[in-house]
C-alpha cells in the first residue's frame, strides 16, 4: 500500500490525513527527515506559507523535501502548499523559502484577507464540479507551457477581479489548488493525487 505523508508543521494536517486514509493509502504526519524518507508522496497543507517555510528550515526538512520533489516524488499543495511549490511568489517575504516544482507565478492572499474568504463551484479537469472553499487564498498569475490548468474561478458577475483566475494546476508529479478540498468532505481531489502517487510508484 502506498504511504503518503502530510507535512505536520502547521495548518489543517488532520483533515488531510483523514481524506488520504479514505482514499486507501497509509497516511502519516511528517515532522522529521527520516519520516519524509519513508513516504511515496507528500501533501503540503494550508496554513501560513512564510511560517511553514521557516519551520521547514528549523526542522531540517527544507533541503530533503526540495530534493525529493526534484527527484520526482509526487507532491500536492493546498493554499499555502501551492505557494510553497511555486517557483515564484508575488507579495511574499524576501526570506521566504520556496520548494519549487511548479513553473507558476503565485500571488499570496490574492483574494484578500480572512474576511474575504468565499466558496465557489468549479469545473475541475479529471474530477468534475467541485465545491471549493477559499481562505486567504493565492491565485496563479501565470503558468508555464508545461503546466496543465485544471480549474479557474468561474466568470460570474459577483466574481469581480477573481473571475477567470487559475486556482488548480498540475505539472508532472506536482498538483496544487488554491482552495481546501480537505474541508468539504469531497475526497475526489485527494483521490486524484493518490492516483498520481500510485502511477509514480
Amino acid at each position: 500500500m502506498s504511504v503518503v505523508g502530510v507535512l505536520a508543521l502547521q495548518g489543517d494536517v488532520r483533515e488531510h490525513l483523514v481524506a488520504l486514509a479514505e482514499a486507501d493509502v497509509l497516511a502519516r504526519p511528517i515532522r522529521r527527515p527520516e519520516e519524509l524518507a519513508e513516504v511515496d508522496g507528500v501533501v503540503l497543507p494550508g496554513g501560513e506559507s512564510t511560517t511553514i517555510s521557516r519551520l521547514l528550515a528549523t526542522f531540517d526538512l527544507l533541503e530533503p523535501l526540495r530534493a525529493r520533489i526534484k527527484e520526482g516524488m509526487p507532491a500536492y499543495g493546498s493554499c499555502a502548499g501551492m505557494i510553497l511549490l511555486a517557483d515564484r511568489v508575488l507579495d511574499g517575504r524576501p526570506d521566504q523559502h520556496q520548494l519549487g516544482g511548479l513553473d507558476i507565478v503565485v500571488r499570496r492572499n490574492a483574494f484578500g484577507r480572512q474576511v474575504d474568504s468565499f466558496e465557489a463551484e468549479l469545473d475541475f479537469t479529471d474530477v468534475g464540479e467541485v465545491h471549493a472553499v477559499f481562505i486567504r487564498a493565492p491565485w496563479v498569475e501565470s503558468a508555464g507551457s508545461d503546466v496543465e490548468v485544471l480549474a479557474r474561478v468561474p466568470e460570474t458577475d459577483d466574481a469581480g477581479e477573481a473571475a477567470g483566475r487559475i486556482v488548480a494546476v498540475r505539472q508532472g508529479h506536482v498538483l496544487a489548488t488554491s482552495f481546501h478540498p480537505e474541508l468539504t468532505g469531497d475526497g475526489r481531489v485527494h483521490r486524484l493525487f493518490v492516483d498520481m502517487v500510485r502511477a509514480a510508484g
